[in-house]
């Protein structure tokens, strides 16, 4: 049965399978592009419907799980997984999606049951279900500041006291609130192929909605069905890049023929910037761990044509004898808890540990200790994370002007005067100008 004869089953049941495969470890954004590339019969309108529902309810997993636990008899932590999936999604409908009418959302979640060989269980999401719908105006939500906002924002609780200790209160709200703002596409503009001035023609002629950011290189966009069937998407004038992660590159300030190598670099956004801003002059080696994460960088390579970055596989943690004190730049964009980026892999979230970030900041060293030994003396090493964490970001910049070779290097004159720029570092806040979280940093070998 095909999706164009009964979209909203399908779809619905697509979503089921998405939030299942997830709670199995899957990346909710691979896992997403993943299906939407084997089902290019889609419309846009339906493949908006599923990214909605799939990338909603579990950005709203605890939400949800706070709703369903009011009015189940069977705790959510009890259930059987596919049954708290269904109510889940199903709950997610109905305070979310109002154009989805609430007696659809209770035939189609029973219909699911069924589907999955569950008929017993109909009557009980039925009556969970009526019974949200019949209440859902009048739901409780706790006294408690820190577990009103773990539940308005699905944030385990642990988290928001991070943010508050490292940001202060106002500061962990700003955080929080900045997960909700708009997800459209970013994509940066390869400005040594084309003006861009001709990339938003040429995408405004094929009916996307383009917004300008923040920096004149890189805009938002959103109308589309598929990016892959874009002009300056498979001609190489455009590379998905959020504009945080732009302004990594913008700040390593690579010139005319010099020497990069981005050390962690898959899926290769950062060195295909880099290798832009040199005006396809010099080398950006791009280098990453496996040959699957190098992979995904020669694609973007064989896709934009540019002729100054190579793809290398080679492990970051040990060193290259022949790469010391031979780069102008190092880009050091390192492994991370990924909390500035919840707003589009929710599912971090709800699998960090307090526990898993220290050992990330003890790897973050190590690759440190390890790189800089690339960059001559008066080269640039640039350190950014995906996070909204001092330990992993203020504190490591700290760590490497204490323990490495390296002096600060300002960078406030090249990136916009709307960031909160000090000297040599940034933190950038989820949702600030449309961003992901980021952090940023720059060093000068001595």
């Amino acid at each position: 049965m095909t999706e164009s004869v009964e979209p909203e089953i399908n779809l619905r049941n697509a979503a089921l399978n998405l939030l299942l495969d997830t709670e199995q470890g899957g990346k909710s954004h691979l896992l997403l592009k993943d299906y939407l590339d084997r089902h290019p019969m889609l419309t846009k309108q339906q493949r908006a419907f599923l990214t909605r529902l799939y990338q909603g309810t579990l950005e709203r997993i605890i939400e949800m799980d706070y709703v369903i636990n009011q009015f189940s008899s069977v705790r959510t932590k009890k259930m059987k997984p596919v049954i708290l999936q269904i109510l889940r999604l199903s709950v997610y409908q109905l305070k979310y999606m109002d154009s989805v009418p609430d007696f659809a959302v209770c035939n189609e979640a029973v219909r699911l049951v069924k589907k999955r060989k569950l008929g017993n269980l109909k009557g009980f999401v039925n009556g969970v279900l009526r019974a949200i719908i019949q209440n859902k105006d009048g739901i409780s939500y706790p006294a408690d500041e820190m577990e009103r906002l773990s539940i308005q924002y699905s944030m385990p609780i642990w988290l928001i006291e991070l943010w508050k200790n490292d940001y202060g209160m106002e500061g962990a709200k700003q955080i929080l609130s900045g997960f909700s703002c708009d997800h459209s596409t970013m994509v940066r503009c390869n400005q040594s192929k084309k003006d861009v001035a001709s990339i938003i023609e040429s995408l405004r002629n094929e009916g996307v909605r383009v917004e300008k950011t923040l920096h004149p290189s890189t805009l938002q966009i959103s109308g589309y069905n598929t990016l892959n069937k874009l002009t300056a998407f498979c001609d190489g004038d455009i590379t998905v890049q959020n504009l945080s992660s732009v302004f990594a590159g913008i700040a390593a300030d690579p010139k005319r023929n010099d020497y990069v190598i981005d050390v962690c670099a898959a899926p290769g956004g950062k060195a295909v910037c880099m290798a832009d801003m040199m005006h396809q002059t010099g080398m950006v080696e791009a280098r990453d761990l496996t040959p699957q994460k190098t992979a995904m960088i020669e694609e973007n390579i064989r896709r934009i044509g540019f002729p100054n970055i190579r793809a290398k596989v080679q492990d970051a943690t040990v060193v290259d004898q022949d790469s010391i004190g031979k780069a102008d730049v190092v880009m050091a964009d390192l492994p991370c808890s990924g909390l500035g980026v919840l707003g589009s892999k929710s599912e971090i979230r709800y699998r960090i540990t307090p526990e898993q970030m220290e050992e990330l900041v003890s790897l973050q060293r190590k690759i440190l200790t390890v790189v800089s030994q690339y960059v001559k003396p008066g080269g640039t090493l640039l350190f950014s994370t995906c996070t909204v964490n001092k330990q992993e970001n203020d504190e490591n910049a700290a760590w490497i002007l204490k323990h490495l070779p390296f002096q600060k290097k300002s960078i406030a004159k090249l990136l916009p005067k709307e960031l909160p720029v000090q000297e040599n570092q940034v933190q950038i806040f989820p949702g600030s100008f449309g961003m992901d979280g980021f952090f940023i940093a720059a060093f000068t070998r001595r």
